[in-house]
């Protein structure tokens, strides 16, 4: 994936860029999709993003820090976050 067609994907997401160079996704997450030599794997529920050329660093709602090759990145999803969402229990 391009480093425009990311950007376009954190736009969509609402992401805003921090001091530090991480871009936080407010209101959503984003799973992206990742594939290597046909082996293929998804980072789920990612909160924050950063992109250091080749590499982009994605952390998720559990405080886990992946790291990937922007050229292994091949779509991404949008996701509500989870606290948006109905909450369980009577109201």
């Amino acid at each position: 994936m391009t480093t425009d067609q990311l950007a376009k994907l954190f736009e969509l997401a609402e992401a805003k860029k921090g001091e530090d160079g991480w871009s936080t996704l407010g209101q959503y997450t984003i799973t992206l999709h990742t594939a290597f030599n046909g082996a293929s794997l998804s980072f789920s529920r990612i909160e924050e993003v950063k992109i250091s050329s080749p590499l982009l660093y994605a952390k998720n709602s559990r405080g886990e820090t992946h790291v990937a090759r922007l050229d292994d990145i091949f779509a991404g999803t949008i996701e509500a976050s989870r606290e948006k969402g109905r909450k369980a229990g009577f109201v």
